[in-house]
């Protein structure tokens, strides 16, 4: 959908934001751009909706060069959200998310349907579309602006640091939206963040930049943590990257057993219904009427690194396992997540070691054209 073909940006200063970047960014996925200041992962971002051009080479959307298209009209059909919304302060909400499909020739009882529309698809109440931006909340504001990049339905959305400036449970709650509106709408996000944790939770691939707007390494989130390209990848994802890998795998995939039974020291209360109340410790000196212990019960889609935080949090070591409706299902202990977390680290490694010689080995094949089975196109013309 969108690509990059020896792209560089330099300004008159002597500055070069960008170098020679060739970079494909595929449909439908979220591509997290991301380094040091500096390193031109924003100037690449607006470069897709020719907020700057390049000094040289091809920046293509859709197959068209950008260059070729008219700029007001390339970008009323790309999405655009920036940090702190930049919402119009004397427009109402609905107003503000009508802006693009007004432009557009809608129509004001289209735009403003469309408008009420996406309100509910992000989370807003309906009765928030008459208020106007400084009776919102940051995160709403926030929610707002993702609703009016995608009035139009665009098919790309770029977005520049977008969350930097909530506070980090609001953060959350964003990343959480952005996901659950990406597996409905399926957009190619462009998505500029300085936080590598943000970008390994969102990203389905991640683009480092270093300082000169030098692209060192481009790869799904599990390939990047389990095989750095360089020392400079490595530091800048940090020397926990072992536990961010865990955040890419789900409990899900680790068994589970039934909570322990009447006789053994931990027991896990549970209410009426079946849902964990906390731990007791039937040895103590208090026995069964021993106060209960704190208990965060998970489900399969929560991450391995969550779970083995709980683990070693629980008093029993063991992760209580519920299912949607916060029943109890059963219990892992925190061997077993060990267990498959260290798998899924070897694993994660071995598929990059593989690509990585797959690379390697298609670079240094010889480029010639089989003439048969077997047989050069430069050993044909030695037999001949």
């Amino acid at each position: 959908m969108i690509s990059f073909k020896d792209v560089s940006k330099h300004y008159p200063n002597g500055t070069t934001a960008v170098d020679r970047l060739d970079l494909e960014l595929p449909e439908g996925g979220i591509t997290v751009l991301v380094g040091t200041s500096g390193c031109g992962k924003t100037t690449t971002l607006r470069m897709v909706n020719r907020m700057v051009e390049p000094s040289s080479g091809t920046v293509s959307v859709g197959g068209r060069d950008v260059l070729e298209a008219d700029a007001a009209e390339l970008r009323r059909g790309i999405g655009y959200v920036i940090q702190q919304a930049g919402l119009f302060p004397h427009r109402t909400i609905l107003d503000n998310i009508a802006t693009v499909p007004l432009l557009l020739g809608w129509g004001r009882r289209k735009a403003r349907a469309r408008a009420a529309e996406l309100l509910e698809l992000v989370g807003l109440p309906g009765d928030s579309g008459k208020r106007y931006p400084h009776q919102l909340s940051g995160g709403q504001q926030q929610r707002v602006g993702v609703a009016r990049a995608l009035a139009a339905d665009p098919p790309v959305l770029l977005m520049d640091e977008p969350f930097g400036a909530v506070d980090p449970v609001v953060r959350t709650q964003l990343q959480n939206e952005l996901l659950r509106l990406q597996s409905e709408l399926r957009k190619t996000v462009v998505f500029v963040t300085h936080d590598i944790d943000e970008a390994v939770r969102l990203g389905d691939r991640i683009a480092i930049f270093r300082t000169g707007g030098h692209l060192v390494q481009c790869a799904p989130p599990a390939e990047l943590l389990a095989s750095p390209a360089d020392d400079f990848v490595a530091g800048f994802l940090g020397a926990e990257r072992g536990l961010k890998l865990l955040s890419l795998s789900t409990l899900a995939d680790v068994p589970q057993e039934a909570a322990p039974a009447e006789g053994e020291r931990w027991r896990l209360v549970t209410s009426e219904r079946g849902e964990p109340l906390g731990w007791r410790d039937t040895e103590g000196p208090d026995g069964d009427r021993a106060p209960l212990l704190p208990v965060r019960p998970l489900r399969d889609g929560d991450s391995l690194l969550t779970a083995l935080d709980e683990s070693l949090a629980s008093p029993a070591g063991l992760v209580a396992r519920v299912d949607a409706d916060g029943v109890l299902t059963g219990v892992t202990g925190r061997d077993r997540i060990h267990e498959h977390a260290g798998r899924r680290h070897a694993e994660a490694g071995r598929a990059a070691a593989l690509k990585n010689a797959d690379e390697k080995n298609a670079d240094e094949a010889p480029e010639t054209a089989e003439t048969g089975e077997g047989t050069t196109a430069s050993d044909a013309s030695v037999t001949a």
